[in-house]
């Protein structure tokens, strides 16, 4: 059992900081052979380019979507939008068609009576796109003037199959703890991703802003859940890369309530599990190598291991104290119970204190890892009952401060 809670313990660990360890470490002594250096980009490169929009009934955003997307700076002439509003019954398919009247050939709508999902969105906006590279990105986001001529430097390599942006979380001073704990979690997951850019490729792509080259996307199935790290990583099993630009980002609001983000993280989990299923045969080393080591470090560990690991870990550490004779090996079990025991005890208070919509650094943290993992578990049940999505979700609600006025600041 002692071997056993040490193993458990060592995967907790890897999964959440020592990967990144690992993983710097690496980088720097691949520098300092000369075999890795910082992924190159070409800001003269300048191709046609198309920004997909699935927006299911998202007219609070669009009209500010479609100023933000067409204000990029990059060549007008080059810069289309197209938005896919199937199924919307809010007065988006209306609106977009009037601009669409309005802006002539930067703007085109597809509509449709029926919601289909945003997956069936995707893949049937690809069969009307005709330029090199497409860019997807969320209607609720917005995106930073540079973000588009920032991905796109990167398909100068003919290596780079997708580019992933960043996605940034807006919160205010007095955010509650699910905010807060969003907000540091991408934060964390962009320094990973610059790592991992530099190591070989990136595991995954986020939703609210990737670019793919266009001859290269492929299909995918109506049903999947995680859309962008399904189609990212399939490249990348290619043999292809995909590239990181962490000055490219898309601003969001965090999640309205704490009810709001456990609705987005277990529809994610549950997205997670179909994903390597999907992708099991990511996890053959001899044909995947680097591809292998990252995406088992940064993600299957992660998703499938470390969060049934924790309530284990509790358990064991019970059975080991009450086993444990007087003395050294006693105080040594004890003070690891100790331990795990404040880290939940400050969950608690981290979720009461969310409750009454108040912040406390010292709390949000042990709050938001307890509760993402909880997320997972959930997820994993959503899984295993096997229940049917078709690809469409009801969106999680977003905190209601708009983020426009947020993006001319540094």
């Amino acid at each position: 059992m002692t071997l056993l809670f040490l193993l458990l313990f060592f995967l907790v660990f890897y999964a959440y900081l020592g990967y990144g360890l690992v993983a710097w470490v690496l980088v720097r002594v691949r520098r300092a052979a000369g075999l890795g250096k910082k992924p190159a980009s070409d800001p003269y490169f300048q191709p046609e380019v198309t920004l997909v929009v699935p927006a299911y009934n998202e007219m609070a955003y669009l009209p500010g979507k479609i100023e933000n997307s067409l204000a990029q700076h990059y060549p007008p002439d080059k810069l289309s939008l197209l938005l896919v509003t199937e199924g919307s019954t809010d007065g988006s398919s209306a609106y977009a068609a009037r601009r669409e009247a309005e802006l002539g050939g930067r703007l085109r709508v597809l509509g449709g009576p029926d919601r289909l999902g945003k997956v069936a969105a995707m893949n049937a906006a690809l069969r009307h796109v005709t330029t090199p590279v497409v860019v997807f990105t969320d209607a609720n986001t917005r995106l930073n003037p540079e973000a588009i001529a920032r991905l796109v430097a990167h398909f100068a390599d003919g290596r780079v199959a997708a580019v992933a942006g960043e996605k940034r979380i807006f919160t205010g001073d007095q955010e509650a703890a699910a905010g807060a704990g969003e907000g540091l979690y991408w934060r964390y997951e962009s320094w990973l991703k610059g790592l991992d850019a530099e190591l070989h490729t990136v595991v995954g792509a986020a939703g609210e802003l990737f670019a793919v080259r266009t001859a290269l996307y492929e299909p995918v199935e109506p049903d999947t859940l995680l859309d962008d790290f399904v189609i990212s990583l399939r490249l990348a099993g290619r043999g292809y890369r995909v590239a990181y630009e962490p000055d490219a980002y898309a601003l969001e609001r965090p999640s309205f309530s704490v009810a709001e983000e456990q609705k987005r993280k277990v529809r994610i989990a549950h997205g997670g599990f179909q994903a390597m299923q999907r992708l099991a045969g990511l996890l053959n080393p001899f044909r995947h190598g680097w591809l292998t080591f990252q995406y088992v470090s940064h993600r299957v560990l992660r998703w499938a291991v470390t969060p049934f690991c924790l309530p284990l870990l509790l358990v064991l550490n019970v059975v080991l104290l009450a086993q444990a004779a007087p003395g050294p090996e006693a105080w040594f079990w004890g003070l690891l119970l100790a331990g795990q025991g404040l880290f939940y005890a400050a969950a608690w208070v981290g979720y009461r204190l969310e409750r009454r919509h108040l912040r406390h650094k010292a709390f949000f943290v042990p709050f938001y890892v307890t509760f993402m993992n909880w997320c997972v578990l959930l997820g994993f049940g959503r899984y295993l009952r096997g229940t049917p999505t078709g690809g469409r979700w009801e969106r999680a609600r977003r905190a209601d401060e708009p983020v426009g006025e947020i993006l001319s600041s540094p």
